[in-house]
């Protein structure tokens, strides 16, 4: 779904921000390549020869990041998987020389797995495309087809809601997922505030370019702390509370703090906030 590696050359290292998505690292040594190697955090490499992954807004913590290194022998790749209205306010037109997304974060349709890359450069998209081929036989024509249909519906309502004298958002996929995740933002942070042992991350505001007004950003994902002395794995701390989530370790930071998905059904994000409001 996402082809990260193409574009390494030899003697090259591949880093991250701090905030990194988990698998990134464990590919790359999966894959075991001569050419490259992961170095980590990119806020501590030296050197001048890597491919910097820009994960934006980052995955865990839904801030917006830039490229950390610079450096005309390195190469920059930016995962925008999360860069859309109902996560996070559109600031800007981005214009970065490889550019990743995918349906999954977009409609929601992750089992469709299907992404898609804006490549500036002609000789790295046919690169990208043929390892796309070796590694998968294909992409899958079904799945092809069905991200599509989804696409076109999401763009056709905004087509049509703009050519509508009568306006109105209702329907619309980003406006109603925006609703949606503002409202388990408020509901998450009322948990947090009853509880009085964890924290959040503080709310970023910003103009939207496509929304055409001033939000909150609403992340994916929660980054939850817990202010508890005592309480050294929030992880296993959480889970003997019957609730589930990622080790800040997965990600570069310690065990103090974890990953919570915002994305889950209505059901099972409400039995996870009564819980969590519940802890003392």
């Amino acid at each position: 779904k996402r082809s990260i590696f193409l574009t390494v050359r030899e003697g090259r290292s591949l880093c991250g921000m701090l905030h990194l998505v988990q698998m990134y690292p464990p590919l790359t040594d999966f894959l075991s390549s001569g050419l490259y190697r992961w170095a980590g955090d990119a806020n501590t490499f030296d050197g001048d020869d890597y491919i910097e992954v820009v994960c934006s807004p980052s995955n865990p913590d839904g801030s917006i990041r830039e490229a950390v290194l610079k450096s005309k022998s390195g190469k920059d790749i930016h995962d925008l998987a999360y860069y859309w209205p109902q996560y996070t306010p559109i600031t800007q037109m981005l214009a970065h020389d490889i550019m990743l997304f995918t349906v999954s974060k977009c409609t929601g349709h992750a089992g469709t797995r299907i992404g898609w890359a804006l490549v500036k450069d002609k000789e790295v998209a046919q690169k990208m495309s043929k390892f796309m081929e070796q590694s998968t036989i294909g992409v899958c024509k079904d799945a092809q087809l069905r991200a599509a249909k989804v696409l076109g519906a999401v763009t056709d309502g905004y087509e049509h809601q703009l050519a509508t004298a009568a306006g109105g958002d209702a329907n619309l996929l980003f406006h109603y997922a925006r609703r949606k995740m503002a409202h388990r933002w408020c509901a998450l942070r009322a948990a947090v505030a009853a509880s009085g042992i964890f924290s959040l991350p503080n709310e970023v505001a910003g103009f939207c370019t496509f929304t055409k007004d001033t939000v909150t950003s609403n992340p994916a994902f929660a980054w939850l702390r817990c202010e508890k002395q005592e309480v050294e794995d929030l992880e296993s701390f959480l889970r003997e509370n019957k609730i589930i989530t990622r080790s800040g370790t997965k990600f570069g930071a310690d065990q103090k703090v974890v990953r919570i998905s915002m994305v889950d059904t209505d059901e099972a994000f409400g039995i996870f906030v009564n819980r969590l409001a519940a802890i003392k």
